[in-house]
């Protein structure tokens, strides 16, 4: 396996972890890795009761690199709000809860339990 596939089966497995965790906290996962041409992926999309959850998803092995949880920036942000109003106008328009971003940090040790992190409402 090259190294761009490394990534890819790590995300993968960020997103499953993520996926189990938000389905465990009560939300229902609508879709996971929407595409919307070149502005992006949505990693996950969710919903909380009436709120749409568009969820980034960040899978970090635990060593030297940022922690899962900084890798949402400004751009990031506005990034993630542009195809979560781009999924809504596919989908039907805002629920009456409106939209939340979360972001799930995912850490995996070299041994042991992956570390899972939920934060609701990043940007």
């Amino acid at each position: 396996m090259n190294a761009q596939q490394t990534r890819r089966a790590l995300g993968r497995y960020g997103e499953t972890l993520a996926a189990r965790r938000l389905t465990q906290a009560g939300m229902t996962v609508l879709e996971r890795n929407w595409r919307c041409g070149r502005t992006g992926e949505i990693d996950l999309v969710a919903r909380d009761g009436d709120v749409l959850v568009v969820c980034e998803v960040k899978t970090r092995r635990t060593g030297p690199f940022q922690h899962p949880m900084e890798a949402i920036t400004p751009a990031k942000a506005t990034r993630l709000r542009d195809l979560a109003q781009r999924w809504l106008q596919q989908h039907g328009g805002a629920p009456p809860g409106g939209v939340r971003i979360d972001l799930v940090g995912i850490q995996l040790p070299a041994r042991g339990a992956p570390r899972v992190e939920h934060v609701r409402g990043v940007a």
